[in-house]
Protein backbone atom coordinates (compact mmCIF):
# COMPACT_ATOMS: atom_id res chain seq x y z
CA UNK A 1 0.00 0.00 0.00
CA UNK A 2 1.61 2.96 -1.25
CA UNK A 3 0.79 5.86 1.00
CA UNK A 4 2.31 9.83 0.80
CA UNK A 5 2.97 11.34 4.36
CA UNK A 6 3.21 15.38 4.81
CA UNK A 7 4.71 17.22 7.23
CA UNK A 8 5.69 20.82 8.23
CA UNK A 9 2.67 23.12 7.94
CA UNK A 10 2.21 25.42 10.89
CA UNK A 11 1.07 29.06 11.26
CA UNK A 12 3.42 31.67 10.37
CA UNK A 13 3.48 35.58 10.04
CA UNK A 14 3.79 36.80 7.24
CA UNK A 15 7.03 37.52 5.29
CA UNK A 16 7.98 34.30 7.15
CA UNK A 17 9.06 30.75 6.01
CA UNK A 18 7.77 26.90 6.22
CA UNK A 19 9.10 23.90 4.70
CA UNK A 20 7.11 21.19 3.98
CA UNK A 21 8.33 17.42 3.49
CA UNK A 22 6.62 14.72 2.17
CA UNK A 23 7.93 11.46 2.00
CA UNK A 24 6.35 7.98 0.03
CA UNK A 25 6.12 4.31 1.65
CA UNK A 26 5.20 1.63 0.28
CA UNK A 27 6.38 -1.56 -2.69
CA UNK A 28 7.06 0.47 -6.01
CA UNK A 29 9.11 0.37 -8.76
CA UNK A 30 9.63 4.44 -9.83
CA UNK A 31 7.99 7.47 -8.48
CA UNK A 32 8.14 9.48 -11.92
CA UNK A 33 6.22 13.38 -11.08
CA UNK A 34 6.41 15.09 -7.17
CA UNK A 35 4.54 18.11 -6.60
CA UNK A 36 2.24 20.03 -4.39
CA UNK A 37 -1.23 21.45 -4.50
CA UNK A 38 -3.02 23.71 -2.31
CA UNK A 39 -6.75 24.32 -1.59
CA UNK A 40 -7.65 27.47 -0.28
CA UNK A 41 -11.20 27.79 1.52
CA UNK A 42 -13.71 28.24 -1.06
CA UNK A 43 -11.14 28.04 -4.15
CA UNK A 44 -10.49 25.01 -5.94
CA UNK A 45 -7.41 22.89 -5.61
CA UNK A 46 -4.52 24.27 -7.18
CA UNK A 47 -0.79 23.64 -8.50
CA UNK A 48 1.96 24.98 -6.87
CA UNK A 49 5.19 23.38 -7.92
CA UNK A 50 6.21 19.84 -9.37
CA UNK A 51 9.22 18.36 -10.34
CA UNK A 52 9.98 15.48 -12.85
CA UNK A 53 12.40 12.78 -11.36
CA UNK A 54 15.20 14.13 -13.73
CA UNK A 55 14.78 17.23 -12.17
CA UNK A 56 12.38 19.68 -14.64
CA UNK A 57 10.53 22.24 -12.38
CA UNK A 58 7.04 23.63 -12.89
CA UNK A 59 5.69 26.27 -10.51
CA UNK A 60 2.43 28.55 -10.26
CA UNK A 61 3.17 32.49 -11.43
CA UNK A 62 2.30 33.16 -8.03
CA UNK A 63 4.80 31.53 -5.83
CA UNK A 64 7.89 31.80 -8.71
CA UNK A 65 10.79 32.98 -6.69
CA UNK A 66 9.41 32.46 -3.27
CA UNK A 67 9.01 28.79 -2.82
CA UNK A 68 11.64 26.08 -4.04
CA UNK A 69 10.61 22.30 -5.18
CA UNK A 70 13.17 19.59 -4.54
CA UNK A 71 12.94 15.91 -3.86
CA UNK A 72 15.72 13.43 -2.98
CA UNK A 73 15.02 10.03 -5.39
CA UNK A 74 16.64 7.72 -2.48
CA UNK A 75 14.67 8.73 0.10
CA UNK A 76 11.48 9.32 -2.05
CA UNK A 77 11.09 12.39 -0.58
CA UNK A 78 9.79 16.22 -1.90
CA UNK A 79 10.10 19.30 -0.21
CA UNK A 80 8.90 22.73 -0.66
CA UNK A 81 10.86 25.59 1.20
CA UNK A 82 8.41 28.41 0.67
CA UNK A 83 9.78 32.12 1.21
CA UNK A 84 8.67 35.17 2.18
CA UNK A 85 5.09 33.78 2.86
CA UNK A 86 2.02 36.14 2.22
CA UNK A 87 -1.75 35.80 4.12
CA UNK A 88 -3.09 34.38 0.23
CA UNK A 89 -0.62 31.25 0.93
CA UNK A 90 -3.07 30.25 3.36
CA UNK A 91 -4.21 26.54 2.33
CA UNK A 92 -4.06 23.37 3.01
CA UNK A 93 -1.37 21.87 0.65
CA UNK A 94 -1.32 18.44 -0.62
CA UNK A 95 1.54 16.24 -2.16
CA UNK A 96 1.45 14.41 -4.87
CA UNK A 97 3.20 11.71 -6.90
CA UNK A 98 2.87 9.66 -10.07
CA UNK A 99 3.85 6.38 -8.89
CA UNK A 100 4.50 3.07 -10.87
CA UNK A 101 4.35 -0.43 -9.54
CA UNK A 102 2.07 -3.00 -11.81
CA UNK A 103 0.59 0.52 -13.08
CA UNK A 104 1.71 4.33 -13.07
CA UNK A 105 -1.31 6.52 -10.92
CA UNK A 106 -1.38 9.36 -9.23
CA UNK A 107 -1.00 9.51 -5.54
CA UNK A 108 -2.08 12.07 -2.63
CA UNK A 109 -0.92 13.05 0.92
CA UNK A 110 -3.78 13.59 3.39
CA UNK A 111 -3.00 17.33 3.50
CA UNK A 112 -1.41 19.87 5.74
CA UNK A 113 -2.53 23.14 6.94
CA UNK A 114 -0.67 26.36 6.29
CA UNK A 115 -1.56 29.48 7.61
CA UNK A 116 0.23 33.04 7.14
CA UNK A 117 -1.18 35.66 9.87
CA UNK A 118 -1.51 39.51 8.45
Amino acid sequence: QVQLVESGGGLVQAGGSLRLSCAASGIMFRINVMGWYRQAPGKQRELVADMARAGTTNYADSVKGRFTISRDNAKRTVYLQMNSLKPEDTAVYYCTANIEFDTSRDYWGQGTQVTVSS
